[in-house]
C-alpha cells in the first residue's frame, strides 16, 4: 500500500523512518505467507515453458493461475517462461533456461539425448496433425494445394507443421510455407488472405472454432497422438519433480484447483475440463516412431 507522506517538518525524519521500517516489514511478511509454505522463503524455483499455442496474452492467461496453484501446493516455484513465438520457447528450454516445460518437441532422436522425462500430461483424447481450410474455401482436395500457401505456428511444431508436410511430401504436393509463431497467428496468416490453408492439431482447430466462431473444412488428418507433455530436465532434484507432478495430477480433485482449471479451460474456449494426468515416456513412443520413419530435415 502506497501512503503518501507530508514532511511538515525536520523532526519528524525519524518518524517516517520508522513509518517506512515497518512498512517494508509488513511487506516482507506478506511475501513470506505468499510463498510455497513447505520451503518458505528458500522454496525452489524453476522456469517452466510451454509450447507457444495461443498469443502471448492468451498464453498468460491460461498458465500463470495454474503455476500459482501448483507452486503453492508443491512448495517449488515454477514461473512461466516464454519466447514470442514456439520456436524462441523451445529454443529457452535447449538452452537450459527453464527446467519444466510442456511440449512434444523434446522426443526427436537428437533431444532425447537431453534425457528430458515425461511425468504428466493432460486428460484429452489424443489429437490429429490437420491440414484445414475454411469452410468457405473453393479448396476441397489435399492435392488442389499443389502451390498454394499454407501456414503453419514454427518450424519445431511436431503436429501442426512436420507431420502435415511429412504428407505433403509423401504426396509429392509442393506448398509455400510460412510461420507465424503460434497458432493464434498462423489461423490469422489464413484469416488475412496471406494462406491458403493452415497446418494445426484437432483441438486447436475445434477451440478456435469455438473461440473465433469459424468454421473449417478438414482437408487431412493423422493418426492420433497423445496431447503435449508435462516434461521436466535431468537437473531437477526427483523429491522437487515429484513434488510438482503431484501438484499438477491432483489439481482437479480439490475445489480450488479444480476451479482454477474450470477458469483455464474456458480461457481457451475447451468444451470439456482439461485437467492434468500422470504419464510416462512411453505413451510418447508414436512420436519417436514419426522420426523413426521420417528423414532428418523433418526433425
Amino acid at each position: 500500500m502506497k501512503s503518501k507522506i507530508k514532511l511538515m517538518h525536520k523532526s519528524m525524519t525519524t518518524f517516517v523512518m520508522m513509518s517506512l521500517l515497518l512498512t517494508l516489514c509488513l511487506v516482507g511478511s506478506v511475501q513470506a505467507k505468499n510463498a510455497p509454505e513447505e520451503s518458505g522463503s528458500n522454496a525452489p524455483s524453476y522456469n517452466f515453458s510451454p509450447v507457444n499455442q495461443y498469443n502471448l496474452d492468451l498464453m498468460g492467461k491460461y498458465w500463470n493461475p495454474i503455476l500459482d496453484y501448483v507452486s503453492e501446493r508443491s512448495g517449488v516455484r515454477l514461473s512461466l517462461r516464454l519466447g514470442r513465438t514456439s520456436e524462441e520457447s523451445t529454443a529457452i528450454v535447449l538452452a537450459g533456461d527453464s527446467d519444466f516445460a510442456f511440449t512434444n518437441h523434446m522426443f526427436s532422436p537428437e533431444r532425447m539425448k537431453l534425457r528430458w522425462r515425461v511425468f504428466g500430461r493432460r486428460n484429452g483424447p489424443p489429437v490429429s496433425g490437420q491440414i484445414v481450410v475454411f469452410a468457405q474455401s473453393p479448396i476441397k482436395a489435399l492435392s488442389e494445394l499443389e502451390g498454394k500457401t499454407v501456414a503453419f505456428p514454427g518450424a519445431d511444431a511436431l503436429l501442426a507443421y512436420k507431420v502435415p508436410m511429412a504428407q505433403l511430401n509423401e504426396q509429392k504436393i509442393d506448398v509455400f510455407s510460412v510461420f507465424g509463431g503460434n497458432l493464434d497467428a498462423a489461423f490469422s496468416q489464413m484469416l488475412a488472405g496471406r494462406a491458403d490453408a493452415i497446418g494445426s492439431n484437432s483441438q486447436m482447430v475445434a477451440e478456435y472454432t469455438v473461440r473465433e466462431n469459424r468454421k473449417f473444412r478438414v482437408l487431412w488428418s493423422s493418426p492420433p497422438f497423445n496431447d503435449l507433455a508435462l516434461m521436466v530436465s535431468p537437473r531437477v532434484p526427483l523429491a522437487h519433480t515429484q513434488a510438482v507432478a503431484k501438484a499438477f495430477s491432483g489439481m482437479h480433485k480439490d475445489p480450488v484447483g479444480k476451479q482454477v482449471l474450470e477458469n483455464a479451460s474456458n480461457t481457451i474456449n475447451s468444451k470439456t475440463l482439461l485437467f492434468f494426468i500422470a504419464a510416462t515416456d512411453a505413451e510418447y513412443d508414436s512420436y519417436r516412431d514419426f522420426y523413426r520413419r521420417y528423414p532428418a530435415r523433418l526433425h
